[in-house]
């Protein structure tokens, strides 16, 4: 063992113990009966920590290539964890912040089948017990920083969000009484368990009211972090050596005009089927608009969803396959609702095992719409998710996308790469590869899935732009719904939900499209490498579409895919040195 990989082993033992929600997270079970130190006083050692190790791992010299890859990850994210702690400090205006904490620590030991269902229960009753003195240290945080009031938007979801949280501790006591009957040390543990249970939902319900009356009235924010606090984060998410905050949102307002004009073409191509005995619009947006509408007719019913994209993923599978054009993987994958903590995210996630979960289950998750929506609403939202844009969604969080890469991911023999997760490189993996899908032929019947595609792409395009107007140029609800419905043909319910998720949020939308331009310069590199290495020399040079570059000598697509998420999840910056600096 190498001088750095013991200093990691001994720094991962610490880390674990700091962040125990993190540890069930990663797989690692040592702690799962406690919460982090949310006081003071545990926050200050949880710096000292980071400060710690961040001189012992920038200390380390004479280093192998993969060592020095893997210590400047480690360094990376101890860098970004030191900036959410000294700067951000969103523990101190976004109630949304514990919400998500307590349903980490909680969903995993309930889902997860890592261990007999009475040690995970009695992990479960450990942090149920300690909820009172979590939540203390929610209390004692939520009291602004730096002339940064408590975000009011952020409060009023952290209420709506707060039933999730009983209603999984719910679950883990029917669950409880279930095994009961058969299993003696369920049955040994219940009357702890449901003890542990009312001291947590006390604890939630007191929380609940310190929320309503006594934050709520002092929420004075938006959550909008400004232009400094925005660039700074969006350092630490992107980690890029040619991407800035700045490049990404130049280039994604003039992608936008690009892609609006691919659309335009296909639309005009697909009117005469689509919209049979209608008179063609003469003016672009009626006429994208109009195909897109007729399209949007053809959608399942609610109830429908999972079985969709449970059918759809095995077409899918069946299309790699038989292409050969990436290894599917063997771990399992479930498609079922989201849980109601995690509901305000978005409309679909992937929530995949930690490295350390061997075999563990995989969860595509669908949010369902909330039940006081109206017919219309409902409708909407039925409608930007059609059958076409669902065929493209499963693609994204599944395979090839979210849950064949974080599978692979979590085989590589680098626990730190594993571990440390870029969202940049895991979004832009996710974007990238479903134009690949597009590329060699995916869906190639169906043109309208194509004008499709290019409707989800721009949605990953108004991402960035809204991610950055909203938080730094003071952007509007009606100015980012207008983008996004007039501009990106998206439906007003789907706008209108990913307005307030990007309140909810920050940088974590300029993923998409950010880390779909940096997978695509990485392919470009990839293609000119296996052309000179067998004797060819002709220049390939990127279109003002993203993808269809055809063929190249000495390229092969599985060769360059499996390559590119053999490592982990690392920063692109990191992922360009694994792949062409050997």
């Amino acid at each position: 063992m190498s001088d750095f990989q013991a200093q990691f082993h001994a720094f991962f033992d610490e880390y674990v113990a700091h962040d125990p929600v993190a540890a069930t997270g990663f797989g690692d079970h040592r702690h799962d009966d406690r919460w982090p130190d949310t006081a003071e006083a545990g926050r200050q050692a949880s710096l000292a920590f980071i400060e710690r190790w961040l001189a012992t791992f920038q200390g380390l010299t004479d280093l192998t290539p993969d060592d020095a890859i893997d210590r400047d990850l480690v360094v990376e994210e101890l860098e970004a964890e030191r900036f959410a702690e000294v700067e951000l400090r969103e523990d101190r205006w976004d109630p949304l912040q514990w919400v998500y904490l307590m349903g980490d620590g909680l969903f995993g030991l309930i889902a997860r089948e890592f261990a007999p269902l009475d040690r995970r229960l009695g992990s479960l009753a450990g942090r149920l017990e300690g909820m009172p003195t979590l939540l203390d240290g929610a209390r004692e945080a939520l009291a602004a920083v730096d002339g940064r009031p408590v975000g009011r938007f952020q409060t009023e979801t952290a209420l709506e969000q707060l039933r999730g949280i009983a209603e999984l501790i719910g679950d883990a006591l029917a669950e409880a009484e279930r095994a009961a009957v058969e299993d003696p040390a369920v049955a040994a543990l219940r009357p702890r368990l449901e003890a542990a249970a009312d001291t947590a939902k006390g604890a939630l319900a007191a929380f609940e009211a310190h929320l309503r009356d006594d934050v709520l009235p002092r929420s004075e924010g938006d959550g909008r972090l400004g232009p400094d606090l925005f660039a700074r984060k969006m350092r630490h998410t992107i980690r890029s050596e040619t991407l800035t905050p700045d490049r990404v949102l130049a280039a994604a307002e003039r992608d936008f005009h690009v892609v609006r004009a691919e659309m335009v073409r296909l639309a005009t191509d697909l009117w005469p089927t689509w919209c049979k005995g209608q008179e063609r619009p003469d003016e672009e947006a009626p006429l994208v608009r109009g195909v897109l509408d007729a399209i949007a007719n053809e959608h399942p019913d609610a109830g429908d969803l999972l079985d969709f994209c449970r059918a759809e993923n095995a077409r899918i599978e069946a299309f790699c396959r038989d292409t050969d054009l990436i290894g599917l993987a063997n771990e399992p994958m479930d498609i079922r609702w989201t849980p109601v903590f995690l509901r305000a995210f978005g409309g679909a996630m992937l929530i995949s095992p930690g490295p350390l979960d061997k075999g563990q289950t995989s969860f595509f998750a669908i949010t369902p719409m909330p039940d006081d929506w109206s017919p219309e609403r409902k409708e909407s939202y039925l409608r930007e998710d059609n059958d076409r844009m669902l065929r493209l969604l499963t693609i994204h969080e599944a395979v090839p996308g979210h849950y064949l890469q974080l599978a692979c991911a979590n085989r590589s023999p680098s626990l730190a790469r594993a571990i440390f997760a870029s969202g940049l490189f895991a979004e832009g993996w996710a974007v990238y590869v479903t134009q690949v899908m597009m590329d060699v032929g995916y869906g190639a019947d169906d043109p309208a899935l194509l004008l499709t595609h290019w409707k989800f792409y721009l949605r990953s395009i108004t991402n960035a732009i809204i991610d950055a107007r909203i938080h730094v140029h003071d952007m509007t609800e009606d100015e980012a719904v207008a983008l996004m419905v007039d501009g990106g043909f998206q439906e007003d319910a789907e706008a209108r939900a990913k307005y307030s998720r990007a309140r909810l949020s920050s940088t974590q939308l300029s993923t998409y499209y950010a880390g779909s331009l940096e997978m695509w310069e990485i392919e470009l590199e990839a293609r000119r490498r296996a052309a000179r290495a067998v004797g060819d020399r002709t220049p390939i040079e990127p279109r003002d579409l993203p993808g269809g570059l055809g063929e190249t000598p000495g390229f092969v697509y599985r060769t360059h895919l499996e390559s590119v998420i053999a490592h982990g999840t690392p920063p692109t910056s990191l992922l360009r040195r694994i792949l062409f600096d050997a």
